[in-house]
């Protein structure tokens, strides 16, 4: 279990896009998150951008408009940044967004554009369509018949709209009523589909229709209550069912004789009870998938393992392997499109400066060879140019070149003794060559120079924590919430600060990782015993194993919480700070975790060989640090060993990674893991896990099984600097590697070690 959103899918999904040149946009309200969908060789490329609840998605002319919470986002293509972003020369296009209408809390449904490039959109609060202007939050253009008057009650749950010869024809609601919120009363078969033009009805009597869709001269409607695609007549309402799919359908596009459907879980709530869909299917999907219109057939599809339970859209693209870049990117900042005639009368840039912006952007992209080939030139035409010297610095530091990096950085300190970045540069050079004392001295010195630095105080407790000076380090530590990539728990109560609060309700949220999380749980039961009533804030993959926990008294998912219903909260990695841990009566007491008893996943086979499970890499962000993963090949050494039966708890597995696991006969787990629970439950079946540092070592450790956690020199703190054991977990042997990427040898050592074990 790694801590991304996780997927797999079919070969054909992929190959589909590759043949039509072409990718797929994916809206997510619960999780809030656009998924694009790009073929990627044989495999298929899943990248996640977060916005506010995005629904509806439509486009036209390379303009992408996505409903946003109380907003209405315009993404515009520029093909010449596609190259630019990173891996360069990836991407052959890019959305970069150039202008936001806020439409306040409409509850924004399906949108199209019309043949005029005008963006029609779903008001469901309202129950009608309306449009945008510069004036106005929006513009009622239409509302059925039935509907009497505008408010924001939500009277039918007006929801779909398709485009016909380019205007809007056809719309679907889960209901009749003018009364507030009235298509609730029939929920499961009051659903209708209607012709704008005629103002009628074309089908009643239909279960949650979404999604219509006028497409090679036929109307395409998703009935989602009852889980099928089908065709309805336009002119006298003939249903004719095309395909039954295994969730709640919702968002289509097509590709040639292809639908991609989204699918959503459906969560057992009163809103879909009683459907057809959940009587027929009890193993409900989240995903994508691909339905031959003509013979009704799936053959492909995506499913969302983790994170994501609800699509809203689908939406098509013409381009193979698109970006979509928030508006904080660099590059949405430094990227122009201008009219031809304005780009004659621009004057050349300053020479100095496009090589230190060449140099930059190297480096921002992670390309250090060229980044510190590009410094090294500047500086031997201008030796005492403090600034790029500080970059080249930190780049030979980003490359572990920790000695020429001190050198260059001690340079500009000679210079400007008060220079507090590259004194934490400085800090952070000589960590890396575990000379912890003198990192310490730099942090203290860039702190000096700048008593808000938030990056060098929280840099300095990592270190005072990896020494075991847990006093200290954990007040450092909470700086972390005034640096720029930590974003605070949003509520009016207090923080708590280990003050008695026996009669107080304490709110305790995950925060970083899912790992970080299972570490940190260990101190909710000495939290538990301070306070009146524990609730616990977490991510929907960790619900089930904090509610196994008997301290706990509540679980709660994030989003809008009661005000009355917490006192004080607590970030989860604040938590033994505010209790007064430190390294002597630190809790290591095994198992701390439990999985409840409801989860099921199948029983491994009984062997008298050990049962060893291989997690070999972290979430996507951390695959391209080496430190954190490792090649699955080198891993797989490890299995030469063949007195022994081993099993991937990885999350995802590609499908190059499949082929190399069979190769090795070692079982896949993959389509088990669908929680850290079921991941649990299944390591508690195993002798053995043998991990990078992954949350899934953290969860196998903190389940008392006995664990192998492969580290590189420098290793996070939370293994402090112990030899060969963890002060965390007593049951985790500790390996590290000789020298910095050298897995092999690591894995030499690890297979050692397995034979003393279990031969």
């Amino acid at each position: 279990m790694t801590d991304a959103l996780h997927s797999q899918h079919t070969n054909t999904f992929p190959e589909l896009l590759q043949k039509a040149g072409c990718s797929v946009v994916v809206s997510t309200y619960q999780a809030g998150k656009l998924i694009l969908l790009r073929p990627d060789a044989a495999s298929l490329n899943t990248h996640f951008v977060s916005l506010p609840k995005p629904m509806g998605v439509a486009y036209t002319q390379g303009r992408l408009s996505v409903g946003s919470g109380a907003q209405v986002i315009d993404y515009f293509n520029m093909n010449n940044v596609g190259p630019k972003i990173p891996p360069a020369n990836t991407h052959d296009s890019a959305f970069l967004p150039r202008r936001t209408h806020t439409t306040g809390d409409i509850d924004i449904h399906e949108m199209g554009f019309d043949a005029d490039g005008e963006l029609w959109l779903v008001n469901t609060k309202m129950s009608c369509l309306c449009t945008l202007d510069l004036h106005h939050s929006v513009v009622p253009r239409w509302r059925p018949p039935f509907i009497s008057g505008y408010d924001l009650t939500d009277r039918c749950h007006l929801n779909g709209l398709a485009m016909r010869d380019g205007q809007p024809r056809y719309v679907t609601a889960l209901g009749t009523s003018d009364d507030p919120a009235g298509w609730r009363h029939d929920k499961a078969f009051g659903g209708m589909l209607m012709d704008m033009q005629r103002e009628e009805f074309i089908c009643r009597g239909l279960s949650m229709p979404h999604s219509p869709r006028w497409y090679r001269d036929q109307l395409w409607v998703l009935e989602s209550g009852a889980g099928q695609l089908i065709t309805i007549n336009p002119d006298n309402g003939t249903k004719t069912v095309i395909a039954e799919v295994p969730g709640f359908c919702r968002g289509i596009d097509f590709i040639d004789r292809y639908a991609l459907i989204g699918l959503s879980q459906v969560r057992e709530t009163a809103v879909f009870a009683g459907l057809p869909l959940t009587q027929r299917e009890q193993d409900r999907k989240c995903g994508v998938w691909i339905v031959d219109i003509e013979t009704g057939q799936t053959v492909g599809f995506l499913v969302f393992s983790d994170g994501v339970q609800e699509i809203f859209s689908v939406q098509v693209l013409p381009w193979r392997y698109p970006a979509l870049l928030d508006a904080t990117d660099p590059l949405v900042s430094s990227s122009f499109s201008i009219p031809d005639s304005a780009l004659a009368e621009f004057v050349a840039p300053d020479p100095r400066l496009l090589r230190f912006e060449t140099a930059l952007s190297h480096h921002r992209r992670h390309e250090f060879t060229q980044a510190i080939t590009a410094y090294q030139a500047i500086l031997q035409d201008e030796p005492e140019d403090v600034t790029t010297r500080y970059h080249l610095g930190v780049a030979l530091s980003d490359t572990e070149q920790w000695d020429e990096a001190i050198r260059h950085l001690d340079q500009v300190t000679a210079r400007q003794a008060n220079h507090a970045e590259a004194h934490n540069s400085l800090g952070h050079a000589w960590a890396g060559k575990l000379n912890f004392e003198q990192a310490l001295t730099h942090y203290d010195a860039a702190i000096q120079a700048d008593q808000s630095y938030a990056t060098a105080h929280f840099n300095r407790g990592c270190v005072k924590l990896l020494q075991g000076d847990f006093r200290n380090g954990w007040k450092d530590y909470e700086w972390r919430w005034k640096m720029p990539s930590f974003k605070a728990f949003n509520c009016p109560q207090p923080q708590w600060q280990g003050e008695d609060i026996c009669d107080l309700t304490l709110l305790v949220h995950t925060e970083q990782g899912n790992g970080d999380a299972l570490q940190f749980a260990r101190f909710l039961p000495l939290a538990r015993q301070r306070c009146k009533k524990l609730i616990v804030v977490c991510t929907e993959p960790l619900r089930l194993m904090f509610s196994a926990m008997s301290c706990v008294d509540e679980v709660r998912l994030p989003g809008n919480l009661p005000q009355d219903l917490f006192d004080v909260f607590c970030p989860i990695m604040s938590l033994p700070g505010a209790l007064g841990v430190e390294l002597d009566n630190l809790p290591t007491d095994l198992p701390y975790l439990r999985v409840p008893d409801q989860v099921v996943v199948p029983s491994l086979p009984a062997s008298q060989r050990a049962k060893i499970g291989l997690v070999w890499a972290g979430s996507p962000t951390q695959q391209i640090n080496h430190h954190r993963s490792c090649p699955l090949e080198s891993m797989l050494a490890l299995t030469r060993k063949t007195n022994f039966n081993f099993y991937s708890l990885q999350l995802p597995v590609s499908a190059n990674d499949r082929e190399q696991l069979a190769a090795a006969n070692v079982t896949n787990l993959e389509i088990d893991l669908v929680s850290y629970a079921h991941t649990g439950k299944l390591a508690l079946q195993l002798d053995m896990v043998v991990s990078v540092c992954t949350s899934v070592l953290h969860l196998a450790a903190g389940l008392g099984v006995p664990c192998v956690a492969l580290l590189s020199p420098y290793a996070d703190w939370r293994w402090m600097d112990d030899n060969d054991h963890s002060t965390w977990y007593p049951n985790t042997k500790v390996l590290r590697q000789s020298s910095s990427g050298d897995w092999d040898e690591l894995m030499t050592r690890c297979a050692q070690y397995l034979g003393t074990q279990f031969d």
